[in-house]
């Protein structure tokens, strides 16, 4: 039940952030972008000291890092996404 949740929260997070900057389409991308966003959000929270280690960035901080991945792949590979 744990993934089907990850997966959800991934897609909203995902396609929350894509509202925000556009980017790559299709479900399994989007539901990719927020999962690996909210690891990222999570990952950086953590090195920056905003979250002790062990605890996981929220649904807003999943959105958060969905759209500064969105940004890094914009800068990386051009606006015509």
């Amino acid at each position: 039940m744990h993934w089907l949740w990850v997966i959800i929260i991934g897609f909203l997070a995902g396609s929350i952030a894509k509202l925000f900057i556009s980017g790559p389409g299709g479900f399994i991308v989007t539901t990719l972008l927020g999962i690996v966003g909210a690891i990222f959000a999570s990952w950086l929270g953590q090195r920056i000291g905003w979250y002790p280690p062990g605890r996981n960035a929220g649904f807003i901080g999943a959105i958060v890092g969905a759209v500064l991945i969105l940004a890094i792949y914009r800068a990386l590979f051009g606006r015509n996404v």
